[in-house]
């Protein structure tokens, strides 16, 4: 009996502990909660893969297959670019440096071993290289993103390495004049199907064309990113619901018919990027703002009760999403925070919080996110796509959610009571 006892009180110490390292309910405590996980989980290493070796130089190393980065979150690849993006803005935010640090830790990382991986990349007996898809743009998701976190990062301005600079060259050059594009002038993709647009790339697109803007003032870069928005709207959104397919194909001139959440997500995100940077006096901004405002009343109305959003947003019985629902309430709250639509769009972002706070496990982890997806005619495909926990598409728009929720909550502090939830 006393042994029955002792277990259940030291089960309910355990069960207290768990609570305590819970963040409160405030989006300030939860982020930093997330944010932290993130730093004591990365590695700034290689590591050999076949006998565990880690290595802090690769000076010297054999050009080895074996031999990878050791954290994926260092890695080139367009979510660790929004990852990196969000971490930088957590330390604006906050005024922590050890945030922003992570990101430019993670740059400096790929500069320092940019060698070593380019003889990796280089051997063609190797299959696999980490960094690899930094040698050679195929797609929007290797520069976009990626190359718009080196922008944010403050690493690529005045006396910068020749490497950053090289690569933002690389990716305005690929945006610019390499991308594939219908012949009037819209973004696509032309595998695995030849004209494709695709709605995540709007997001791969103007992020950097956004960022690029800003950095250098050139109009160029936001008339590109202002075209782009509209021409995804005119192949995209659908009039009547005001959400954005996945996918059109152009050579039978018809959508596929699925209004899948991350997706919309990319979207949503790519205008308020964009709004974010563009001179208040840039001639084509109010429609840029009428095309959110349909697009966030659109997305409102299919809100589910619990503040979360569904993998197809209109369809209940799809699985409820967190990506989707994390990109949704920055956006929104964001456009809020910007005076862009009336501050009553406020208790959208504030019940999406609610839903995405709902899936932060108790060791820092964001559970029931789509893994990565590519397009599909038929709607079965998204309904069966499988969820992980700590995807960084989910990882990643968490954090940028909270931060513009913190701003909303200093911003509205009498109005809106975060706690009320």
């Amino acid at each position: 009996m006393k042994t029955k006892i002792i277990i259940a009180v030291l089960a309910l110490i355990f069960v207290q502990g768990l609570k305590a390292q819970m963040p409160a309910k405030d989006p300030e405590a939860a982020i930093r909660f997330l944010a932290d996980k993130i730093l004591s989980q990365t590695s700034w290493e290689l590591i050999n893969q076949e006998t565990g070796e880690l290595y802090a130089n690769s000076d010297h190393l054999p050009v080895s297959e074996s031999i990878k980065v050791k954290s994926e979150r260092l890695d080139w690849r367009y979510q660790n670019g929004v990852l990196n993006i969000a971490m930088m803005m957590l330390g604006d935010l906050l005024e922590e440096p050890k945030y922003s640090n992570y990101t430019k830790s993670n740059y400096n990382f790929v500069a320092r071993h940019y060698g070593y991986f380019k003889m990796q990349f280089d051997d063609t007996s190797i299959m696999k290289s980490s960094l690899a898809k930094l040698y050679d743009f195929n797609y929007l998701d290797d520069c976009g993103t990626m190359t718009a976190g080196l922008i944010e990062s403050g690493l690529a301005g005045g006396n910068s390495n020749d490497l950053y600079k090289e690569i933002i060259d690389r990716t305005t050059d690929y945006i610019m004049h390499k991308e594939f594009r219908l012949k009037d002038g819209t973004l696509c993709r032309e595998y695995p199907r030849k004209g494709a647009v695709w709605a995540d790339d709007l997001y791969m697109s103007v992020i950097f064309l956004s960022k690029m803007g800003d950095l250098t003032g050139d109009i160029k870069y936001f008339n590109e990113a202002v075209k782009q928005i509209k021409k995804f709207k005119g192949y995209l959104m659908d009039d009547q619901s005001g959400l954005y397919n996945h996918a059109y194909f152009d050579d039978i001139q018809e959508t596929n018919g699925a209004f899948w959440g991350r997706a919309n997500g990319w979207v949503m995100m790519a205008q308020v990027e964009l709004l974010s940077v563009l001179p208040e006096n840039y001639s084509g901004r109010e429609e840029l703002l009428q095309i959110l405002k349909k697009f966030i009343r659109g997305v409102a109305r299919v809100q589910s009760s619990n503040g979360l959003w569904h993998q197809l947003l209109d369809k209940n019985d799809s699985f409820l999403e967190s990506s989707c629902t994390a990109m949704f309430t920055y956006s929104i709250a964001k456009a809020v925070n910007n005076g862009w639509i009336d501050g009553v769009w406020s208790q959208v972002a504030w019940k999406g919080w609610r839903g995405l706070y709902s899936n932060i496990t108790e060791d820092a982890q964001v559970k029931d996110i789509c893994v990565g997806t590519h397009i599909e005619w038929n709607q079965s495909f998204y309904y069966h796509r499988p969820v992980s926990v700590n995807d960084t598409h989910g990882l990643a728009s968490t954090i940028l959610a909270g931060i513009e929720v913190v701003r909303m909550s200093k911003k509205y502090n009498e109005r809106v009571n975060p706690r009320s939830f």
